[in-house]
């Protein structure tokens, strides 16, 4: 509506924007009604609807009929001008796709091209990659067969053992040097086939069927078999002589042998440790814990310990063999602690897998302290960590004391002759236990006295062979004077 034009419907309520149809509706059902009047009038108001709406379609008109030339004049100039710009724009979407056109064919179909020649490259490059691993996987395949051939000894005189396959061969006298070399050879194979990430040597080697059958019929007996031979010679370690006892003459004749013993312990306890299974965690050298070397070290004191444990017991029953069990108690002791010895001067060999481990975890702040934190690893401290103990020779008498206690109780339970042997012995029984442990310390000072030189320790002290001389003689006597 133009301002000026009489109007009597009310623009302003239509017009705003909080206009409510059913309140519009209801007001102008009550201005033309009494509230209380039954029944109410609706025709009135409903005229009055009627009007506006007549009165608004009048309006709509009048004003449709003034602006109809100026409205045609207006859409036909917005209509002009949208045909302008859509036949400009058509020009430029033109020119865009001959330019898209000319792009693909000079660049995404040459790119095209270059990426199936770099992924044709790539897989070449993975393929040259794993015929590589494979070639390396059969030469240390090859490696190891040979190794493993010379451990048995083929061909040559010396020891019986048992093969690959179960056969019994023949192991030659210098075969145990090969077990080593052999440890770092499967470890080199283990490495491959334990590749994880494309950029490590070996990945893939479980897809190629030659790989999977060297390593199931191949590499694992071998592994087996190697770790076999080096637990069997440390179960096997002895460097004394038979009863305990030597002379100048025996010291003398058996030099050779007991400098092979201690060269075959070294490289079992190295071949032992490097094929212990590496935990899924990096650790670094010092905290690295060889269980399978451990676990071994822990059976030969257990086989010694109860070794010792039955021939006592039975000559504790049968007193005129006392001296022969002591003797061979004292033997025992010698070898652990040359076994202790040998272990203490031998330094950690460096195991390829747990270097690699070890780039993962914090590294010591320079290459001197790294040095120095490396040389202090050797093979005895994951042994006394692992047996809770400051000396294997200590661990092997209080070990000896506490399960003897209960078999001296058991023939002092049982009665008869032998307890009252027993404790008519008693004090000649005390002289001759200290007596055997005190020996065993002679006897080992002056058959390790090398090694303790150039290690500048003294792996047990006087002290310490008093003290179990002490706990020995207590774990016999004490139940004989209840």
């Amino acid at each position: 509506m133009t301002e000026g034009d009489p109007s009597y419907i009310d623009y302003e309520a239509f017009l705003d924007p909080d206009f409510s149809p059913s309140g519009f509706a209801n007001t102008l059902v009550l201005s033309t009604n009494n509230a209380t009047d039954t029944p109410l009038d609706l025709s009135t108001p409903l005229s009055r609807v009627l009007f506006d709406l007549q009165e608004i379609d009048t309006h709509i008109h009048g004003l449709t009929t003034r602006s109809a030339l100026p409205l045609l004049a207006h859409t036909q100039g917005q209509t002009g001008a949208a045909e302008h710009i859509l036949k400009e724009t058509g020009t430029q979407i033109a020119s865009v796709t001959q330019g898209y056109e000319r792009l693909e064919k000079e660049v995404v179909q040459k790119w095209q091209a270059a990426d199936e020649a770099r992924i044709a490259a790539e897989k070449s490059l993975a393929t040259v990659r794993l015929a590589r691993a494979v070639s390396r996987c059969l030469g240390l395949g090859r490696q190891l067969e040979s190794q493993v051939a010379e451990i048995l000894g083929r061909g040559t005189a010396g020891q019986s053992s048992t093969g690959l396959d179960g056969a019994t061969v023949t192991t030659g006298k210098e075969g145990f040097r090969a077990l080593e070399r052999a440890a770092y050879t499967i470890l080199n194979l283990r490495q491959m086939y334990l590749a994880t990430s494309e950029d490590e040597e070996g990945y893939g080697l479980d897809r190629v069927k030659v790989a999977r059958t060297l390593r199931n019929e191949f590499v694992i007996p071998a592994e087996n078999m190697v770790k076999s031979r080096a637990q069997q010679t440390i179960n096997q370690f002895s460097i004394s002589s038979p009863g305990g006892a030597s002379n100048g003459q025996s010291s003398g004749s058996n030099y050779k042998q007991t400098r092979d013993s201690k060269s075959r312990l070294a490289t079992a306890a190295a071949t032992l440790y490097l094929l212990s299974p590496i935990p899924r965690e990096p650790v670094s050298a010092i905290d690295y814990k060889p269980e399978l070397f451990v676990s071994t070290v822990q059976g030969y004191m257990h086989t010694a310990i109860m070794s010792s444990v039955n021939t006592l017991a039975k000559s504790l029953s049968q007193l005129p063999t006392m001296d022969r069990a002591l003797g061979d108690v004292s033997a025992r002791c010698q070898d652990i602690v040359a076994f202790e010895t040998i272990l203490r001067n031998l330094r950690a060999p460096a195991h390829p897998l747990l270097e690699l481990a070890s780039t993962h975890v914090d590294q010591p702040a320079s290459d001197a302290e790294a040095a120095a934190d490396k040389s202090k690893v050797n093979l005895l401290q994951p042994v006394l960590r692992s047996l809770d103990t400051s000396s294997l020779p200590s661990y092997y008498w209080r070990s000896l004391a506490s399960s003897l206690s209960s078999r001296v109780q058991e023939i002092i339970n049982r009665g008869g002759v032998s307890a009252r042997t027993l404790r008519s012995n008693r004090d000649r029984l005390k002289a001759e236990i200290r007596d055997c442990v005190l020996r065993s310390s002679q006897a080992s000072t002056a058959g390790v006295m090398a090694d303790k030189s150039r290690s500048g320790t003294d792996p047990v002290s006087a002290a310490n062979w008093e003290r179990e001389a002490a706990v020995m003689v207590s774990s016999v006597v004490g139940p004989l004077s209840r």
